[in-house]
């Protein structure tokens, strides 16, 4: 707090501040020093409104030791000056006699003679005040509940007594009777009795998110899998990291051990590593660490024990150190526990959650599905395929062949032999064969070097893929094998010419660099004497792609003849030599030229050319490129169906095969584009996260997040909130996110999707805090102010939305100015007259100015876009502005201002016609404007008029269903006259 209160007014603006922050330490804080302020002025009833606000701090900051402190100054401050407290502050005082019993059972140091003393004191002194003993008997049962010891006698005591204003909400309540149903085992009451929290008809300041912790498992044990699915994503966001409600976090986590998303657990932990710290609740404390464990335990029993794990500050943790810390702590909290109940119950619980079998193998719960080894920090591992390699021979000698053998085919199968001999190579024990037809150990370097500069270049390494290919081209020279030599320089070439430009012709330049490179292929070509045929059809190759890429970068159509030139070389070379790899490789390469070059239907032709061959004469690997590039070329030529066919056969194909043979990435990117023209969304999405997960695997890391990001906006689009928002946080939370080692505006669009996801999911005042951070990071993008204003304009609404439209007009004020540098003409008078709208139908008369100063805004932008000659995707600004007119007006009581901007709004519109799409928008400016002048004007009359003559005019041009809400305002008029 930059300065104390002088004055009762500024303490009660600061007490107001402090309750719109969240709970937790800032507010805790705060509130302690807000208490000292309210002293100073002598007056107890500011100093009861301080109290009052620390005790709620404390309650909700999981601070049970000192809310019942602050609780007995109140009552101190009641006994002595009943006075003070009005019948608001009296109620407030007895609603929080539960406070203090729930706090007392929450710490174990509490005899439990002391619970029941206050029990006794609560009881005593409801009666004294009048007021009905329902809450005092649902303390009782909680107390009973808690120590496992007459529980069903105090329930009933409870339950059937009629409730009054100082009962705990209905939501609260419903909770605690189905909780009593689930401890006895009857899973189905105790979800019925749950129904009206878990449909959203009931809530509280804690639930839903308290009850859904519950429901979960029961859901799962009476087979409710996918609505325990949608709640866990929902209820989690609803108690992250809240220390308050750290008990319902390990729920959570339990529900993921227990449901084969282990990995998702331990992400979620990491989330929550502060609750092991801000927990002052030791009660809270125990059901968070059990739950803890509970997934633990379950990671280490799958074999994962040394994975790291986010555990308590100061040192680093695995898995099966954190659970061993978790279980020493958890235990003694319990043993504390019953020590002071007389019981055993919460070992008995803890015992309870422990033993308890996972209950399904797995439930994809998120749109990001991830394993426990995804959660190692290990180089990404490839995906399994259907097909099982040809066993590695067990002979050195034989494996070195083998992978020589099988890379001169460019078979997929090399890779593992070559992996195979890495690790065999880099042993401090290696022996290398003395065996001629194997070579030298030099050769054998030169080979590995090779194929890691191959997969180097894979990852769009280009200058430590030359580099490598250079090196291996040395090594080559030693061991006297020039051809191999003459490849990896050939390599070099063309890598090295793939190393992006800096200077600001990029794409001239790297045109430049790989006509340079070409040439310098053909001169290697021509000077290296004694190629095999496979090491000579490879030079081809390498020459025609360095065209082709040429062609791919300048688009010039005088690139595509020498393309076409070196793939006949190539082809011809290849078909003479019968190098069947390289005869598959010249055809696609011309298939592509074509497609590049625009002619999609010779491509086509090239292509159904290239799969027949491939079909008879193979090579079997190459099928799911070649149909890859069919699909694409089918989606060139508007052919979605088509395209969909040879994409999942491409699949298919490529599931026959290592990982790495075929890009999986792009042929699901391509799918999930397909099918967004073939109107199948949620395939889109499959196909979309399946990219994204590939690009991962691959260390693709922007690429993985661009397409997660499309998954996300996808899902949005869907309706599917809350898969959005947790595929998002998962995101958001990764290391390199973590540290900004990933692309600023990339996370920018990853956290501004979010921020979109919270707002559509009703969570306000989340979006609004989202929105306004990135609004002001925003701010310094100058290269990019037009996105600065699209952020402002949507901080603006949000703003709006909260009734805060002081600093919705300063947001505003900033996307104009945003705006000025790069005009957003429809976005930005979309957000204008939204504000207008807002302030007007909050504030109402009150409210007018501001509306119409957001609107004089609105037409100036009109007036801009005009000038500009800008058309708008929807109806134009200036019906738009005219129709917000009329509203405003009309929320603000203007009524025969709102009646002229209608009328120039429907003049603007024009009637419909048999031709125009404006139908639905025309009737509804033509209900607006009727009701104006019928109810508010009190003119029904040429109000009815105005309305019959649009109802014939919809009927005559068969727009039935738009005349519904004219025939109903109608009916109403004629029933008012």
């Amino acid at each position: 707090m930059p300065t104390a209160p002088q004055t009762t007014d500024e303490l009660y603006r600061a007490l107001e501040e402090n309750d719109r922050r969240p709970y937790g330490r800032t507010r805790t804080v705060t509130a302690e020093e807000l208490v000292d302020a309210a002293e100073q002025f002598d007056e107890p009833v500011p100093l009861v409104h301080a109290l009052l606000e620390l005790q709620e701090a404390y309650t909700y900051g999981s601070e049970p030791r000192k809310s019942p402190v602050v609780f007995a100054r109140l009552l101190t401050l009641f006994d002595e000056q009943p006075d003070v407290f009005d019948e608001r502050l009296r109620h407030l005082l007895f609603w929080r006699f539960k406070w203090v019993a729930s706090a007392l059972r929450a710490l174990p140091e509490i005899p439990l003679a002391s619970l029941r003393q206050w029990l006794t004191e609560m009881r005593d002194r409801y009666e004294k005040a009048g007021l009905g003993l329902q809450p005092y008997y649902g303390q009782a049962y909680r107390l009973a509940a808690h120590t496992g010891e007459d529980a069903t006698l105090a329930y009933e005591l409870w339950a059937g007594r009629t409730r009054t204003r100082l009962s705990d909400c209905e939501a609260c309540e419903i909770c605690e009777r189905a909780l009593y149903h689930l401890a006895a085992g009857d899973d189905e009451r105790a979800l019925r009795t749950w129904e009206p929290v878990l449909a959203g008809k009931e809530s509280c300041q804690e639930e839903p998110a308290r009850t859904v912790s519950y429901a979960l498992l029961p859901l799962l044990r009476t087979g409710r899998t996918e609505q325990a699915r949608e709640l866990h994503l929902a209820g989690y966001r609803g108690c992250r990291r809240n220390p308050s409600m750290s008990g319902e976090v390990g729920r959570h986590l339990e529900f993921c051990a227990l449901t084969g998303n282990e990995a998702r657990g331990l992400e979620l932990l990491a989330e929550n590593r502060n609750l092991f710290e801000e927990v002052d609740s030791p009660l809270d404390l125990l059901g968070f660490l059990t739950g803890v464990e509970v997934l633990l335990q379950r990671v280490e029993l799958l074999g994962h024990g040394e994975l790291p794990a986010a555990g308590y500050a100061g040192r680093t943790w695995t898995v099966a150190g954190l659970r061993a810390e978790v279980r020493g702590r958890a235990d003694d909290l319990a043993a504390r526990f019953d020590a002071r109940n007389g019981t055993t119950a919460h070992t008995d619980r803890r015992k309870v959650r422990l033993d308890r079998a996972p209950l399904l193998d797995t439930l994809e719960l998120t749109l990001r599905t991830r394993s426990l080894d995804d959660a190692a920090p290990t180089a990404p591992v490839a995906a399994p395929t259907a097909r099982t390699a040809a066993a590695l021979p067990e002979s050195l000698p034989e494996l070195i062949l083998q992978a020589r053998a099988l890379d001169e085919q460019g078979h997929p199968d090399a890779q593992a032999r070559w992996a195979r001999l890495r690790t065999l190579v880099a042993a401090r024990d290696y022996t290398h064969p003395d065996d001629p037809a194997v070579g030298p150990l030099v050769q054998l370097h030169a080979d590995l070097l090779a194929d890691e500069a191959n997969r180097t270049g894979e990852r769009d390494e280009y200058a430590d893929a030359a580099a490598l290919h250079e090196e291996a081209a040395g090594l080559y020279d030693d061991a006297g094998k020039p051809g191999h030599a003459a490849l990896a320089r050939a390599c070099a070439l063309l890598a090295a010419a793939e190393v992006p430009a800096q200077d600001t012709d990029g794409a001239g330049a790297k045109a430049a660099a790989l006509t340079a490179a070409h040439a310098s292929m053909v001169r290697l070509h021509e000077e290296t004497s004694g190629l095999a045929p496979y090491q000579e059809a490879r030079l081809l190759r390498l020459r025609a792609t360095a065209l082709g890429l040429r062609l791919q970068t300048s688009g010039s159509e005088e690139h595509v003849a020498p393309v076409l030139a070196e793939v006949d070389l190539l082809q011809e070379f290849a078909t003479r030599h019968d190098v069947v790899g390289q005869i598959s490789g010249a055809l696609l390469l011309r298939a592509s030229t074509y497609a590049i070059s625009g002619d999609l239907p010779a491509a086509v032709t090239e292509i159904d050319a290239l799969l027949d061959r491939l079909r008879t004469h193979g090579p079997a690997w190459h099928l799911p490129r070649a149909l890859g590039l069919r699909g694409r070329l089918q989606l060139g030529l508007q052919a979605a169906q088509a395209a969909h066919a040879d994409l999942a056969e491409a699949l298919r194909r490529a599931a026959d095969w290592p990982a790495d043979t075929v890009d999986g990435a792009r042929l699901h990117g391509d799918l999930a584009e397909t099918c967004m023209r073939l109107g199948r969304p949620d395939e889109a999405l499959r196909h979309l996260t399946r990219c994204a997960e590939l690009d991962l695997r691959h260390g693709s890391r922007t690429d993985a997040f661009c397409a997660y990001d499309n998954a996300a906006r996808l899902s949005l689009d869907l309706g599917r909130v809350e898969d959005c928002i947790a595929l998002l946080d998962s995101l958001l939370a990764e290391p390199d996110v973590a540290a900004g080692e990933l692309d600023d505006r990339l996370v920018a669009q990853l956290r501004l999707t979010r921020a979109r996801a919270l707002h559509a999911g009703d969570d306000l005042k989340a979006a609004t805090a989202e929105f306004v951070a990135l609004a002001a990071e925003s701010a310094g993008w100058d290269d990019d102010p037009g996105s600065h204003a699209m952020i402002a304009a949507e901080t603006a609404v949000l703003l709006g939305e909260s009734g805060e439209f002081g600093r919705a007009r300063e947001a505003a004020d900033r996307a104009l100015a945003a705006h000025a540098r790069a005009p957003r003409y429809e976005q930005l008078s979309n957000c204008l007259r939204e504000l207008a709208r807002l302030q007007a139908q909050q504030q109402g008369p009150d409210g007018l100015a501001g509306a119409l100063a957001f609107l004089a805004d609105a037409g100036r932008l009109a007036d801009e876009a005009r000038a500009a000659a800008y058309e708008a995707h929807g109806r134009s600004l200036d019906t738009a502005l005219a129709y917000e007119h009329g509203r405003v007006n009309a929320y603000a009581g203007a009524y025969e201002d709102a009646l002229a901007a209608l009328e120039k709004a429907l003049a603007l519109l024009g009637e419909p016609g048999p031709e125009q799409d404006h139908a639905g928008e025309w009737a509804e400016c033509v209900r607006l404007a009727s009701a104006v002048e019928g109810i508010y004007l009190e003119r029904p009359a040429p109000a009815l008029a105005r309305l019959d003559a649009a109802v014939s005019r919809l009927t005559d041009l068969g727009h039935a269903e738009e005349t519904e809400s004219l025939t109903s305002l109608a009916a109403r008029l004629r029933d008012e006259e």
